[in-house]
């Protein structure tokens, strides 16, 4: 069973115009809340088969930090062009080329596109973006990655680093 886990970048540097916006890296509190979500992620497994994220260097220091607390090494994160600022077809698109064989795959990307697709897939979840650094977890996208976006996914999970009750399951 395939299971796509959509990965909101965590909590970057403000945008203050005196640097490219793909080249904010992430906060202090960004750090910490990627070690958080990429332990989450190791306790609740499968740890990911791909890791594909966004060039963007708050992207791909988010990736960093989950793929070293699951034990995915860093060299072997796939960074994608389309993902940055995706729209979630861009996202679909990014995610139809995956390899059959890969049966996790985690996206690292921004919203509103993640939010987005993730509301789409899931219907269920909650309207509204994602907040920084949160995972939803999606099931039941049938056995071909060219196909997940005509899926009607399953919820197995959202969570985020302030979530309260740890994680939100089966909506």
């Amino acid at each position: 069973m395939k299971r796509l886990l959509l990965l909101r970048h965590a909590k970057a540097v403000p945008a203050d115009g005196s640097i490219a916006d793909a080249a904010r890296t992430l906060a202090p509190r960004g750090e910490r809340d990627a070690q958080i979500m990429g332990e989450r992620l190791r306790a609740r497994g499968p740890r990911p088969d791909l890791i594909l994220a966004s060039p963007a260097a708050r992207t791909l220091q988010t990736a960093q930090i989950v793929a070293a607390a699951n034990e995915y090494r860093r060299d072997a994160i796939a960074v994608d062009t389309r993902l940055y600022l995706a729209s979630p077809l861009e996202i679909l698109a990014a995610v139809a080329g995956v390899a059959r064989d890969v049966q996790t795959l985690l996206v690292v990307g921004h919203n509103p596109g993640l939010s987005e697709l993730a509301q789409r897939l899931a219907p269920g979840l909650d309207d509204g973006d994602l907040p920084t650094c949160a995972i939803v977890a999606l099931e039941e996208l049938g056995d071909d990655w060219a196909n997940a976006g005509a899926a009607r996914a399953h919820l197995a999970y959202y969570d985020f680093p302030k979530n309260p009750t740890r994680p939100v399951t089966n909506r």
